[in-house]
């Protein structure tokens, strides 16, 4: 059997009234996932577990068949895991985003107005960090020798903070620690136009630390050059850096002694390869893809195809439809799940089916498609929702009496719902399959 599993972030919503009360999934062409789900199932699972926040970390992780409440220790330990990272046991790891937030003397004076920093580009968040860096180890002399700041795509960055190893570890030596174990973070994409400053870390004399660390950033960034350049140009400011996500280092059972499959990921976010890295699938880069709409679709979908070949599961995730949403652009949205499923869902469907239908002929391997975004994002909110989403299943072995359509109204309307969202996988990987060749 042959698997892909299709990840369209974020493409769940509300019905909206700019689209005349229909959702961004229900007004898109998708003539491919219509054709899958009419011969397929389509249901809901709920990715969001009790207890924990509608993030693509926690939803992720279990769509792709792993329980939060066992692996989950914050989402920045993922997103480090794809950078390679030398992470110690005692080690606290956090997310870092460039943002954009209202200057003084403006009307947006004090609110959260992006959470990427309008894109920022790679070069220019590379040079931000190291100079955010350098003033957070001249600011605090004693902790900022155990700090690192890497960069990863765009405006995203993961800080690490080494105290605990002790004084070996630090650039400047010493016993300074922080405890984090009582600090609470907020995603700056859980905030748009809402009051920064009630969002700040809190947690005693560590969540006091963080604070200052994004004073001293704000104070560098201000008028550093990158971003007297971006201004110019008519772009938003990497104005300040917001720090959340925070974790210790997590230790998962890897999927192919769990299941028995070679799997990869295909991604432009390395939250997802962090994830894919410590389930221990490869991650396979494709020139030209991005977190955007300005990615290559055509690109992805081509290159599932080949992954396909060679590993016996691919992941295939695609972050343009959670970014557009989190920019309030119901447009684009549109846009990005109707690229997704010309370029992407179509192909891979092609050639899934070249690996036969084992329920016609026994000698043939069989294939099995799973669709589904992590977690709904709102247009309307350009917020996350942890509304169960929807998905299809289609393939070897996956009938349904009545046909539901791959939309947020014909998911809620089948007689599918998986409560528990890591339980979805295996019945994905082996539903009804006793017996089959593999």
């Amino acid at each position: 059997m042959k698997y892909v599993v299709v990840i369209p972030d974020g493409a769940a919503d509300k019905a909206l009234d700019a689209l005349d009360g229909l959702t961004p999934l229900e007004v898109a062409a998708t003539p491919n996932l219509r054709a899958l789900a009419a011969g397929g199932r389509v249901g809901t699972v709920d990715t969001t577990p009790p207890g924990f926040e509608a993030g693509s970390d926690v939803c992720s992780m279990s769509l792709l068949g792993y329980d939060p409440a066992r692996y989950h220790t914050g989402r920045a330990p993922l997103e480090a895991a794809a950078l390679g990272l030398d992470l110690g046991a005692a080690d606290w790891i956090f997310r870092v985003n460039f943002v954009t937030v209202g200057e003084a003397g403006t009307a947006d004076e004090g609110l959260m107005l992006d959470h990427s920093a309008g894109g920022i580009t790679d070069a220019e968040a590379r040079e931000l960090a190291a100079d955010v860096l350098a003033a957070w180890r001249k600011a605090e002399p004693e902790w900022g020798g155990h700090l690192r700041l890497t960069h990863g795509v765009s405006y995203r960055n993961i800080l690490v903070d080494q105290s605990g190893r002790g004084g070996g570890a630090a650039v400047g030596g010493g016993e300074f620690q922080y405890d984090y174990r009582q600090v609470r973070t907020t995603p700056p994409h859980a905030i748009p136009r809402e009051a920064w400053a009630k969002h700040l870390p809190t947690g005693g004399a560590a969540g006091g630390g963080l604070r200052r660390l994004i004073e001293v950033s704000q104070e560098v960034l201000r008028d550093h050059v990158v971003n007297v350049t971006r201004r110019e140009a008519g772009l938003r400011a990497a104005n300040s850096v917001w720090i959340w996500g925070q974790g210790t280092r997590p230790a998962m059972a890897l999927f192919a002694e769990r299941f028995g499959l070679r799997g990869a990921m295909i991604t432009a976010v390395d939250l997802l390869a962090g994830i894919a890295a410590l389930m221990g699938w490869d991650r396979l880069h494709v020139p030209g893809i991005t977190s955007y709409h300005d990615t290559d679709y055509a690109a992805q979908g081509a290159a599932t195809c080949r992954a396909i070949e060679e590993y016996d599961i691919v992941c295939c995730h695609v972050e343009a439809p959670d970014e557009a949403a989190h920019q309030g652009d119901h447009a684009t949205k549109v846009a990005a799940i109707e690229a997704i499923d010309r370029h992407i869902v179509g192909p891979v469907a092609a050639k899934l089916r070249e690996f036969g239908d084992p329920e016609k002929d026994a000698g043939m391997g069989g294939w099995r498609l799973l669709v589904l975004p992590d977690h709904y994002t709102l247009v309307g909110t350009r917020k996350h929702d942890s509304t169960p989403v929807p998905f299809l299943m289609a393939g070897a072995w996956v009938r349904s009496v009545v046909a539901h359509e791959f939309t947020e109204r014909g998911a809620a309307g089948s007689d599918l719902h998986v409560g528990k969202g890591h339980e979805l996988m295996e019945y994905f990987l082996r539903g009804g399959l006793v017996g089959v060749k593999k």
